[in-house]
């Protein structure tokens, strides 16, 4: 105990505890990169924040959203985003890494409330892979495309030696308008707003280990990849005070709900027995040793309403066949700033940090 804490309140100590926890930033240590740096969380952020952001640094993207949002000189604007899919194996029940390109990259555009328009595809091949499973993998991209109401309009391809790839990696970019009066930022969100979550949490990530059939674990669980943009639009239109949306892929809700507390300076306090966690999911997570609330998904979204409009949200994203489970999980309070609490089953709580290194294969 520090001679700051020995003339405090039990009280003040442990604010200020919760204060100095906030107030660590992650800092890049690492010579070399790792998988860790993959996966999402503190890892992720610190060679963001040392490399990517030191060198590009500019106030959209220091934002650090799934996209940006651009204003034309015609006064419109337009969301633009880019993402990379690295998948093994690359189909799995419920969805193959075509599915996860396109819906990656439209969901991407959808948390930043635009209409999803127009992709870029590259892709990546490693000599020998097989072309039956290329035209799989690109017709499983185009239905894809087709249900999100997207067009691929532009693309590259690259070939590496045998050995220097994984078979596929794909990159998609997207394109698409955001309406004039769709304003979503998390330095908007206020206490008291409702956290929602469009339903069950970690399918996706669980989905991919099992496929992989190393884990000795057998359960009928379906990757939840779908296409959000549809969605959205339900929600903007039952709630159009809706402050924040985020996808919940790497990292899982808990990264989310980290980051929302870290960027709009406020308190995520989630209920444990409100989170949507399917038995089959929670029983694979308790024999790996994993956290549910840190498992990807590539089908559901974090929404963060004000109160008032929580009911309206809710009945808007149920009556969606992908939002049909659809919850509040927790709420938005003012202190302490930064931080996530989870109101566990028991009647205690504890602080849900930022993802630690690795501890999930890769899933998306």
């Amino acid at each position: 105990m520090s001679d700051e804490e020995a003339g405090a309140s039990p009280e003040d100590v442990v604010l200020e505890r919760i204060e100095a926890f906030r107030r660590r930033r992650p800092k890049l240590k690492d010579e070399f990169i790792n998988s860790a740096h993959g996966a999402g969380g503190k890892a992720s952020a610190a060679l963001i924040d040392a490399v990517f952001l030191e060198a590009f640094r500019n106030k959209t993207l220091e934002t650090l959203a799934d996209g940006a949002v651009l204003e034309l000189p015609s006064g419109e604007r337009i969301a633009f985003s880019t993402d990379s899919y690295v998948v093994k194996p690359r189909h799995f029940q419920g969805g193959s890494i075509g599915h996860l390109a396109v819906h990656g990259t439209v969901n991407d555009l959808a948390m930043m409330g635009a209409n999803p328009l127009w992709l870029s595809a590259a892709m990546v091949l490693e000599d020998g892979m097989s072309i039956e499973e290329l035209k799989s993998i690109t017709a499983d991209m185009a239905e894809a495309a087709q249900h999100a109401g997207v067009q691929i309009v532009t693309g590259d391809t690259k070939v590496v030696n045998k050995g220097a790839g994984d078979g596929v990696y794909i990159t998609t970019s997207g394109v698409g308008l955001v309406p004039p009066n769709v304003h979503l930022d998390s330095k908007s969100v206020r206490p008291g707003d409702k956290v929602l979550v469009s339903g069950t949490i970690g399918d996706h990530g669980v989905a991919v280990m099992i496929a992989r059939g190393d884990l000795a674990l057998e359960a009928d669980i379906a990757s939840d990849t779908a296409p959000l943009n549809e969605l959205v639009e339900s929600l903007l239109a039952a709630a159009p005070d809706t402050r924040f949306l985020r996808d919940p892929t790497r990292g899982g809700v808990a990264t989310v709900c980290n980051e929302l507390a870290r960027d709009a300076e406020v308190s995520v306090v989630l209920q444990e027995s409100a989170l949507p966690i399917r038995g089959p999911v929670n029983g694979a997570c308790e024999v790996l040793g994993i956290d549910p609330l840190y498992v990807a998904n590539e089908g559901k979204l974090i929404a963060v309403v004000p109160a008032d409009q929580a009911d309206a949200a809710l009945a808007a994203m149920r009556a969606h066949p992908v939002g049909e489970r659809a919850v509040q999980i927790g709420e938005i309070r003012e202190d302490p700033p930064g931080i996530v609490i989870l109101n566990t089953i028991f009647g205690g709580n504890r602080i849900v940090d930022m993802l630690v290194g690795d501890p999930l294969p890769r899933i998306c």
